[in-house]
């Protein structure tokens, strides 16, 4: 099945079964807006726990804080945001669309690697066993060929974006013959900047209304806050502090569903280190991220490093983790070393200082400060992804299921009484309002058992027990696992122990110690 189709199922499924839906749906929606269903709610607060608890119970030198979404717009012009906070965009006259240049760009790079891959899997099924893909890609003159040509135009488009020559990204789209997707040509407009922030006014009169904005990222908060923090908990350099909250950014070329959206969901923490550090803190971090994303077991394939080509002006070294999406490598978390620059802007305009005392080194000095920064809605959708499977059963039939880490999916255990009578649904419920109290634990008695089993499947519900009529005087139910559809008698009193520790976030938890 194509990827793109793959893509299509899943976003169906998260509107079919309650993930995601439009927002706004019966007005036909608001393009780039999405509301998180009564199982989405779930899964995003089970991705916001593993992140916040990896962060603040796991760490003894990182806090939590949680800041407003409007700012004192002068903040917003200390971090660069009002002058620089920007994207390339180019028009096509006849589809009337607006796009990203260095969008379209990165796009026709990733073409060309699709190209050399594929000389590459012919390759390897026409040599089978003797295949040796490392001298291939050396000596075949077709794959050189395409080799050359990306490189080129990488480095072509390296150089215009680190100098943000807007002509001359024009001109890459133009010799590289890009088309418009909708409607085919290359009658390209001039690149022009757009900035991303949305503004409002507060005040009650408009005379005297003051023009703020919706934050573009939670970072600042933090920044700004990251004295009173110290003094009032006794931090000592290193330490971090942890966010989780909205922000707000006007895209203009929002697609790919829930991966780019105006109004979206940051997990971010700012580690806090003495000059000159700063670049092994950023590799420890870089290891210990990665390591909270393949712990969700989706296999290290799944997940790279992509360094940035362009650095942001306030950073001296960054990287993406790239989460293999039905749509490619697309970035899901950014870490980056922020230098003191964001600090040090906020001291020079605010006129206060916010240097930290050291008592190891007798010094004051404005600290350096390691970022990393989650989309709490993009690691949903990779989450969504890679736990979407369509299973061939030994009956012919498909099993659509999501497997999801037991610990993030929305519901754990679903009780199912056998049939509706003969006191089975009391005998249900009391299962649920005693379990209910250690992880979310639903009832459900509508339809056969086998398509309950199948919904439950669908929400990635991890156990299933039913109760039968045997339960009512063995007090023993019918366990079933969902990735495996094996099933086990077990004792009603050994739910609670079976089923807990496979569950709960320690479960996740205990694997990045």
């Amino acid at each position: 099945m194509a990827q793109e189709d793959v893509f299509k199922k899943i976003v169906a499924h998260c509107k079919e079964y309650g993930f995601v839906f439009p927002s706004s749906d019966i007005y036909d929606g608001l393009a780039a807006v999405y509301d998180y269903g009564q199982n989405g709610v779930e899964l995003k607060n089970n991705i916001k726990q593993y992140w916040w608890q990896s962060m603040v119970l796991l760490h003894d030198n990182i806090v939590g804080i949680d800041s407003a979404i409007f700012m004192h717009p002068t903040i917003w012009k200390a971090s660069g945001h009002v002058d620089a906070f920007n994207d390339p965009l180019i028009d096509n006259r006849d589809s009337k669309k607006r796009y990203r240049a260095d969008v379209l760009i990165e796009d026709e790079i990733a073409k060309y690697d699709d190209k050399i891959n594929k000389e590459v899997v012919k390759a390897a099924k026409r040599f089978k066993e003797n295949f040796d893909e490392e001298k291939y890609r050396a000596t075949s003159p077709r794959v050189l060929e395409l080799q050359q040509k990306r490189d080129a135009l990488h480095a072509r488009y390296s150089a215009a974006m680190n100098a943000m020559d807007l002509n001359e990204l024009r001109q890459i789209i133009l010799d590289e013959e890009i088309v418009c997707p909708i409607s085919g040509t290359k009658n390209w407009t001039e690149v022009r900047q757009f900035n991303l922030m949305f503004s409002t006014e507060m005040g009650s009169t408009a005379d005297g209304a003051m023009k703020v904005y919706l934050r573009p990222e939670t970072a600042q908060g933090i920044f700004v806050n990251y004295l009173n923090v110290q003094k009032t908990g006794r931090m000592k350099i290193p330490f971090g502090i942890a966010q989780i909250g909205k922000a707000f950014r006007n895209e203009i070329v929002a697609r790919q569903f829930i991966f780019r959206m105006r109004e979206f969901e940051q997990m971010e923490m700012q580690f806090f280190v003495r000059p000159g550090t700063e670049m092994e803190w950023f590799s420890k971090w870089k290891e210990t991220r990665m390591k909270w994303h393949q712990a969700l077991g989706f296999g290290a394939d799944h997940y790279r490093f992509h360094d940035h080509e362009k650095l942001a002006h306030y950073a001296n070294a960054a990287t993406d983790v790239e989460f293999l999406m039905p749509f490619g490598f697309k970035e899901v978390e950014g870490i980056h070393s922020r230098t003191n620059f964001d600090l040090s802007q906020h001291e020079k305009f605010s006129g206060k200082s916010i240097k930290y005392f050291d008592p190891e080194t007798n010094e004051s000095y404005t600290p350096y400060v390691i970022e990393t920064s989650i989309g709490v809605d993009r690691m949903f959708l990779s989450v969504m992804s890679a736990a979407y499977t369509e299973e061939q059963l030994e009956n012919g039939e498909t099993r659509v299921v999501l497997k999801l880490p037991a610990a993030l999916a929305p519901v754990k255990l679903a009780v199912l009484p056998l049939v509706k009578k003969d006191g089975l649904p009391e005998k249900a419920r009391e299962i649920v309002n005693d379990l209910k109290f250690h992880f979310n634990t639903i009832y459900d008695e509508k339809d056969s058992i086998g398509k309950r089993y199948r919904r439950q499947d669908a929400v990635g519900t991890p156990y299933c027990v039913t109760v039968d009529h045997d339960t009512l005087n063995d007090n023993c139910v019918t366990l079933r696992n969902r990735d495996t559809m094996q099933q086990e008698r077990v004792a009603i009193s050994e739910l609670n122990a079976i089923i807990a520790d496979r569950v709960n976030i320690t479960s996740l938890l205990k694997k990045l110690q």
